[in-house]
């Protein structure tokens, strides 16, 4: 299968932990069966691969979260990268056109579109299966994932179904073979299935409903609504083909090269609600969305990540604390309280998924970045100074570069690495202490985990200054 996983988001929801460079999928506060805790995108990657080793896996992203995927997914993960923020319907297109023209997929395969941080179990991507050879064989151009709908939400968009002439008739033979496989086990006979390919029917679109209040959303459910998943299904040549009539561009690097002067528009909007026959197939099983502090709560087996210390008397609580000194709750109810290098947060949990207008006041640099190689946080800021805690994964390196506006200071804190400064090599451990003058080609390689502290001084401090040579 080949799947494009949207990956977005403005890191705003579950501040602090997140930021404008680490949205919600990096975060790691959900455990795996092994005892450590992963991430939404860790999660969902490695679902898709327990159904499917073979999964053809490509993520649209921007620029600024391909370190944060390469750090937690590896290196040779597939990545479409937005050069700057369109909407859905640029991604898609720019990502299909990168499956076409550099991955060089078959034009008339198909492609499955999802979020890439649903919280779902595994059943949702045997669904994703579903609806894949669904499209293989169908007449409609689109296929949707429809999930039942378990209270009256006004957060989701919802689609209302219908069964067509040819759906009744698929659903009645099936109907048909049932009754005949219990009669045969009435009888004690066995019975081999007439259609041992057999997936539940497809509903098809009568129409979408945006974000309903909650009285409409239940009458949408008495009547058999689903929730819009937000995935798409198509085969890739239709998407070309569509992406060709609505934009003027030759192929990937054309379109690449004029991706900021597209519109942006969402794919719903640009293609999905101007189909006139979609198919949906319906998921049944656990499905949420976590994007705010009470709904990611909701699925933390632990109610404490880090260096907390709770109280008995605190009912319904979660704290998570990626600082390196304790937090000591006592006598809070139904509250969320998260800590990290960005800030400190603290809210009623039924209030905590309206914190974005007050979030959107703060002019803050993010503290706490994830890099191919490893990961850092700020310190300290001054005005013509900025500290740093690297740390530096075994086998790592940061790039070979050099900065025209500020020098640095590195002290090695723990762990051993290669240090190359105007092109001599030496090797570098815990005590040691390097002047970098602004200028100075330098790079630092870690031959086991590595942690140093960096400070620049300069009358210029800008992840912007820096030059990278090969």
């Amino acid at each position: 299968m080949n799947y494009i996983l949207l990956s977005g988001g403005s890191g705003k929801r579950l501040w602090p932990l997140s930021n404008e460079i680490r949205s919600k999928q990096f975060i790691k506060v959900l455990k795996n069966n092994d005892g450590t805790y992963e991430s939404m995108v860790q999660r969902v990657y490695r679902q898709i691969k327990n159904i499917d080793k073979n999964a053809n896996i490509t993520i649209a992203t921007s620029n600024a979260q391909v370190p944060a995927l390469k750090n937690q997914l590896g290196d040779k993960i597939d990545v479409s990268i937005e050069p700057c923020r369109r909407d859905t319907f640029p991604a898609i297109v720019l990502a299909c056109m990168y499956l076409k023209d550099v991955k060089k997929i078959d034009i008339n395969d198909t492609v499955v579109i999802s979020p890439v941080d649903p919280y779902v179990n595994d059943d949702y991507f045997k669904c994703l299966k579903e609806l894949d050879d669904k499209m293989k064989s169908s007449k409609n151009n689109i296929g949707l994932i429809g999930i039942k709908p378990t209270y009256p939400s006004e957060k989701y968009g919802y689609i209302v179904v219908r069964k067509d002439e040819n759906n009744r008739r698929e659903e009645n033979s099936h109907r048909e073979e049932d009754c005949r496989r219990e009669e045969h086990n009435r009888r004690g006979e066995h019975c081999e299935p007439a259609d041992a390919s057999y997936t539940s029917p497809a509903m098809v679109v009568e129409k979408f409903i945006e974000k309903p209040t909650e009285p409409e959303a239940q009458k949408l459910i008495n009547s058999g609504a689903l929730w819009n998943g937000g995935v798409f299904c198509f085969k890739l040549k239709y998407i070309v083909d569509k992406a060709h009539e609505l934009i003027d561009f030759k192929d990937y690097n054309d379109l690449y090269n004029k991706y900021d002067s597209l519109t942006k528009i969402s794919f719903d909007y640009a293609v999905v609600e101007k189909e006139k026959n979609i198919d949906v197939v319906v998921y049944e099983g656990e499905w949420k969305d976590i994007g705010t502090w009470n709904t990611l709560t909701e699925v933390m087996t632990e109610k404490i990540v880090g260096n907390v210390i709770i109280d008995e008397k605190s009912n319904n609580t979660n704290v998570i604390n990626e600082l390196n000194i304790p937090i000591i709750v006592m006598g809070l109810n139904n509250t969320v309280v998260a800590a990290s290098y960005d800030g400190i947060f603290v809210s009623d949990k039924n209030e905590s998924s309206y914190n974005k207008p007050l979030v959107e006041k703060l002019d803050h640099h993010p503290m706490y970045e994830e890099r191919i190689w490893g990961e850092f946080q700020v310190i300290d800021i001054y005005k013509n100074s900025l500290t740093k805690h690297l740390f530096i994964k075994e086998g790592k390196s940061i790039s070979y570069q050099k900065h025209n506006h500020r020098d640095e200071v590195w002290t090695i804190i723990d762990g051993k690495g290669i240090l190359t400064l105007n092109d001599e090599k030496k090797e570098v451990h815990a005590g040691d202490v390097i002047t970098i003058k602004k200028g100075d080609k330098h790079s630092l390689k870690a031959t086991n985990d590595l942690h140093f502290i960096e400070v620049q001084y300069g009358d210029e401090i800008s992840e912007d200054d820096i030059e990278r040579y090969n």
